[in-house]
């Protein structure tokens, strides 16, 4: 099995932290990666923390493999200024975005199975050039997927893709449409089968107003926009049911009915979601050449540093995205 590539994320944030607890949790397992970090940044944090963990440089992919087990490792992207917990500074956006782009560029030749993305602040790296709204972005751009990336939410207990992610609530409601419902929905029915092993997805389509908009009287989006959207779905022969009322599809009864909530907008989608499992919370992004999953959490400058940072959520992102390369990888063997 291929390792995955682990990126930096913000060096004055949590992902450190977490690289190296998750490296302590998996070293006896085959769910091996690669971490694209600065060695010396990551053998300083887990002094300070009191977290032992030895660090290899590599500098091929490939060699994790024999090295996991006894090491971390590491293939440099070195910083230009020493990373300070809770302190982002703009001399390093420069190294976090090198470090995204080099995962990506491993993935996309095969070097490595996937790409797992600590967590970025994105406000910190604009004055080096970022000018995407987030990794989803970045990536779909990277991968030359611009336009067709959908992020997906995922846990044991619940799937959830927003339509309208990062805009606000005023600009996601204007720019709601059928079209953007029926890409999401394409992608994530063909995503769940093809990744996840689902043979015929059940797509659960969330209303947009209350009570899913009884029967125009608290608007007409569900008549107008969503319903178009489902019966053409409907005649590709995908499974979709609603609109739902979005205030009971996500009770435990609901869930059983669907494998995953097609919402409207960004909240409607995590926060259920968030409430439900934030511990073991993982954002995948559907529609890209390759397999890409992230912890559903941000940088937590707050904690940074002071070895408080629960790993879980990432070591649920390496997990998902090696059985999904896994899949993918048996997909590709079975055509």
């Amino acid at each position: 099995m291929l390792p995955l590539a682990l990126t930096m994320g913000d060096p004055a944030g949590i992902g450190g932290e977490l690289t190296l607890r998750a490296w302590h949790a998996l070293r006896d397992t085959e769910r091996w990666f690669i971490a694209l970090d600065d060695p010396d940044r990551l053998a300083a944090l887990a002094a300070a923390i009191g977290c032992d963990v030895p660090i290899r440089l590599v500098t091929d992919a490939a060699d994790a493999a024999g090295i996991f087990r006894d090491a971390l490792p590491v293939l440099p992207v070195r910083l230009a200024v020493p990373g300070v917990p809770g302190r982002p500074d703009k001399a390093n956006a420069r190294a976090v975005i090198g470090s995204i782009e080099r995962a990506t560029a491993l993935a996309m030749r095969g070097a490595v199975g996937g790409v797992v993305t600590n967590p970025i602040n994105k406000a910190a790296l604009y004055d080096a050039g970022f000018a995407y709204p987030g990794h989803t972005e970045f990536l779909a751009a990277l991968t030359g997927a611009p336009g067709k990336q959908i992020m997906m939410l995922a846990s044991p207990q619940l799937r959830v893709v927003p339509v309208t992610v990062h805009a606000s609530l005023r600009d996601s409601l204007a720019m709601l449409n059928t079209d953007m419902i029926l890409a999401a929905a394409r992608t994530t029915h063909a995503a769940l089968r093809r990744d996840f092993g689902i043979a015929r997805p059940r797509l659960a389509i969330a209303g947009l107003n209350p009570h899913a908009g009884e029967q125009g009287a608290l608007g007409d989006e569900e008549s107008t926009i969503i319903a178009p959207a489902m019966t053409a779905l409907r005649a590709e022969g995908i499974d979709v049911s609603g609109p739902w009322p979005p205030d009971t599809m996500f009770t435990a009864a609901a869930r059983a009915r669907y494998d995953v909530a097609i919402c409207m907008y960004h909240d409607q989608a995590l926060i259920p979601l968030k409430t439900l499992d934030m511990d073991h919370g993982v954002n995948v992004t559907l529609g890209l050449p390759i397999v890409r999953t992230s912890p559903d959490h941000g940088t937590a400058y707050d904690i940074a540093g002071k070895g408080v940072a629960d790993p879980t959520s990432l070591i649920a992102a390496i997990e998902l995205a090696a059985l999904l390369t896994e899949r993918r990888s048996a997909a590709l063997g079975g055509a």
